[in-house]
């Protein structure tokens, strides 16, 4: 399918709604341009995804020991590599 796209004098542009829904774009998602060697410009959507998505994407190799026990584990490592750091005056 073809359609024309007219330019704003801010240089913006309007995607047709057909163009938007074949590529599932909403508002504030993010598109790559590449303009070719030959002229042609090429437009494909940037996929972004929330680290939340991947959870449980990769089976688990142990079992969690607890968040009160990594939350403890984080604070005693922060504080040992607090006081091997350099001071710096």
């Amino acid at each position: 399918m073809k359609d024309s796209i007219r330019i704003t004098s801010k240089g913006q542009v309007t995607l047709p709604a057909w163009v938007r829904q074949a590529l599932n774009l909403r508002e504030g998602d993010e598109l790559m341009v590449e303009l070719r060697d030959d002229g042609t410009l090429v437009y494909r959507p940037i996929r972004r995804r929330r680290l939340s998505e991947f959870a449980g994407a990769l089976p688990a190799t142990r079992p969690f020991p607890g968040t009160s026990t990594v939350r403890d584990e984080v604070g005693r490592r922060l504080g040992e590599a607090m006081r091997e750091a350099p001071v710096v005056d």
